[in-house]
C-alpha cells in the first residue's frame, strides 16, 4: 500500500465516533404462518410445529391430521401486510397477526424489491423451501435496527390541499416503506432496510440519510483528502461502496490478486444507492479529481445514474473538462481496469467549507464554489427534465390569487404585501409541480435549469394594479382577479342589466348601499305585522 493511500485510510480511523443514529426495535416470538396449497404447508407445518406455534393459512377447509400440533386458518384469498414481529393477514372470517411468515403460494402476495425480514417466499423446490426456513427460523427475539433516515414535513414538496407534487421518494422504495399522509410522506422504520434512495432523489432534502449522516460523510472525506495529498499523492480518486455487498466485490478482487490502484481512496457506506448529488460534487469541490460509485448490492443503479449524470452537466456547463463522476455498473466490463484507466481531470482547489446536513444548502455552497472557480462561468445552464433545480413563468392568464404561494414548500413563490405583485427567487426552487398543479387558470410552467448569476435576488413574475370600488375608490383586491370575476359573471341572469353588472365592480358596503336606493326594496320603516 501506498504512503499516501496508507495516511488516508488512518485519517478516517481517527475521526470522532459520529452521533448515534436513533433506532428502531422489532420483537419477534414464536408464532409462525405457512400460506400456501395445503399438501406443502402442512407437510412444513408438522416438521416446524414443535420449534414454533404455527398456523397454516389455506384457501378452503381440509382436514387436519390426527393429534395436528398447529392450527388452520382459511382465508380464500388472504393479504398480507406488516413487519417482522408484526406481520397481519386479512381476508379469513378475522385478521390474524404473526411473527414470520412462509410463503408457499405459487405467486408471492408480497411482490417487492426488497422483502421484509421474517417473511420469505422460495417457490416449490423443496431445497429453497428448506434453506429458507432455516433464515425463518433464525428470527426469534429482539432485534434493533437503525433509524435510517430522518423526514422534514415541512420541507416536503409531496402534496399541497390534495394537489400533488413530488413523489420520488414513494417511488423508488425497494420495501414500499414510504407512504403519502396528506401531504406529506410517511416512512415505515420498521420496513425500512436503509437503501436511502430516497434521499438521494429528493429535491429538498426533507427525506435526509442519516447511516451516516452527510455531514459526518463529508468529514470523513475531507480529512482523508487532506491526508493523502500531505503524503504526496496526486489525483485522489473517491470510491463509494456499500458496507455489505462492495466490501465483500473488493475483498474477492485482492483475493484474486487485483487489487485497487493506489491512488483510490475507499470510502465504505451502509448503502451506495444513498451517494446523492450533495455527497459527488461535494467530494470533487472537497478535493477529489474522480468520484466512483461501485454498483454493487444496489437495487436500481438509475437514479444514482441520473445524479451523476446531473452532476456532470453542471461541471461541464462551467467549464470544468472531462469525467468527474461515474457509476460503476459491476455486471458490465472489466470495471476494474476501466477504473484505473480513467483519466483525471484537470485539478480544482480543494474547498475550506464543510458538507451540512441539509442537503440544499450543501448544495448552495458546493454551487457558489464551482462558479467561483469555473473556467467559462455562465449565466444559467440547462438542466436535464426531473432536475431538482429551475425556474417557473406565468402567462397572461395569471389573476394573481396567489393560489401558488400558498402552495409552494419551498417558499420560492411570494406575495407582496403592499401590492398585487407575485416574485419569485429561483434558487429555493424544488421544480417539484406544485405551483402548477394548483394554478387554477392554469398560467404556470416550469423549466429545469440551474440559475448561476444573481442566485439571491428575487424577480417579479408578474404584477398589477389594484381594482378599487367604483363607488367609494376602496381597494378590493388584483385586477385581474376582479377582472376575471366580472367576466365570468357577466352572461349569469342575475346580472343582466347594466345597474347589477354596476353593482359587480362594488365594494360590499357599497353594494349594499345601491340595492337599498335603486331596486325598491321594502325598508323596515315600511314594515307593518
Amino acid at each position: 500500500m501506498s504512503p499516501p493511500l496508507a495516511a488516508a485510510l488512518a485519517a478516517r480511523d481517527h475521526l470522532p465516533e459520529p452521533e448515534p443514529v436513533p433506532a428502531v426495535t422489532l420483537n419477534a416470538a414464536r408464532r409462525l404462518a405457512i400460506i400456501g396449497e395445503a399438501g406443502a404447508a402442512i407437510g412444513w407445518a408438522e416438521r416446524l410445529a414443535g420449534q414454533r406455534e404455527v398456523t397454516v393459512v389455506l384457501a378452503a377447509p381440509v382436514e387436519l391430521p390426527e393429534g395436528a400440533a398447529f392450527s388452520a386458518l382459511v382465508a380464500a384469498t388472504p393479504v398480507l401486510s406488516g413487519h417482522l414481529g408484526a406481520f397481519r393477514v386479512d381476508g379469513g372470517s378475522a385478521p390474524a397477526e404473526f411473527d414470520a411468515v412462509l410463503d408457499l403460494s405459487p405467486e408471492p402476495l408480497l411482490r417487492r424489491v426488497e422483502l421484509p425480514q421474517g417473511y420469505v417466499a422460495p417457490g416449490r423446490d423443496p431445497l429453497d423451501q428448506a434453506l429458507a426456513i432455516i433464515d425463518l427460523l433464525g428470527f426469534e427475539g429482539e432485534f434493533e435496527k437503525p433509524r435510517y433516515v430522518a423526514v422534514n414535513e415541512r420541507t416536503c414538496a409531496h402534496s399541497r390541499a390534495s394537489r400533488a407534487g413530488c413523489s420520488n421518494c414513494i417511488e423508488v422504495c425497494a420495501t414500499q416503506a414510504i407512504s403519502g399522509a396528506g401531504d406529506a410522506i410517511r416512512v415505515d422504520p420498521y420496513l425500512c432496510q436503509g437503501c436511502g434512495t430516497c434521499a438521494t432523489v429528493c429535491p429538498s432534502g426533507a427525506i435526509a440519510y442519516q447511516y451516516p449522516r452527510v455531514a459526518d460523510s463529508g468529514l470523513a472525506i475531507k480529512k482523508q483528502l487532506a491526508a493523502f495529498r500531505e503524503a504526496g499523492g496526486r489525483d485522489p480518486l473517491l470510491l463509494f461502496h456499500s458496507a455489505e455487498s462492495g466490501s465483500r466485490l473488493l475483498a474477492e478482487q485482492r483475493r484474486a490478486g487485483c487489487a485497487l490502484p493506489q491512488h483510490v481512496i475507499p470510502v465504505e457506506t451502509w448503502s451506495a444507492d444513498a451517494v446523492g448529488l450533495d455527497l459527488l460534487l461535494g467530494a470533487v469541490v472537497l478535493g477529489a479529481t474522480r468520484v466512483a460509485v461501485l454498483g454493487a448490492g444496489s437495487h436500481d443503479l438509475a437514479p444514482l445514474q441520473r445524479q451523476a449524470a446531473l452532476g456532470q452537466v453542471i461541471l461541464g456547463g462551467l467549464g470544468f473538462a472531462g469525467e468527474f463522476l461515474r457509476i460503476i455498473d459491476v455486471d458490465r466490463g472489466d470495471w476494474l481496469s476501466d477504473l484505473a484507466a480513467w483519466t483525471p481531470p484537470a485539478t480544482l482547489q480543494s474547498a475550506e467549507f464543510r458538507l451540512l446536513a441539509d442537503k440544499r444548502t450543501t448544495l448552495e455552497f458546493v454551487v457558489d464554489y464551482l462558479v467561483k472557480h469555473a473556467p467559462a462561468p455562465v449565466a444559467a445552464l440547462d438542466l436535464p427534465a426531473g432536475s431538482p433545480f429551475g425556474t417557473v413563468a406565468v402567462s397572461e392568464a395569471c389573476t394573481l390569487c396567489m393560489s401558488c404561494v400558498g402552495a409552494c414548500p419551498a417558499g420560492a413563490l411570494k406575495a407582496a404585501a403592499d401590492a398585487p405583485r407575485l416574485s419569485f427567487l429561483e434558487r429555493s426552487c424544488l421544480q417539484c409541480g406544485l405551483c402548477a398543479n394548483t394554478c387554477p387558470e392554469g398560467a404556470v410552467t416550469l423549466t429545469p435549469r440551474l440559475l448561476l448569476r444573481d442566485r439571491r435576488q428575487e424577480r417579479i413574475l408578474r404584477e398589477a394594479e389594484i381594482f378599487r370600488c367604483t363607488a367609494c375608490g376602496k381597494p378590493m383586491g388584483p385586477a385581474p382577479t376582479i377582472e376575471r370575476m366580472l367576466a365570468q359573471l357577466s352572461g349569469h341572469s342575475m346580472f343582466a342589466t347594466p345597474a347589477a353588472k354596476a353593482r359587480l365592480t362594488m365594494c360590499g358596503d357599497c353594494r349594499v348601499i345601491d340595492l337599498i336606493q335603486n331596486e325598491g326594496s321594502l325598508k323596515a320603516s315600511e314594515m307593518t305585522e
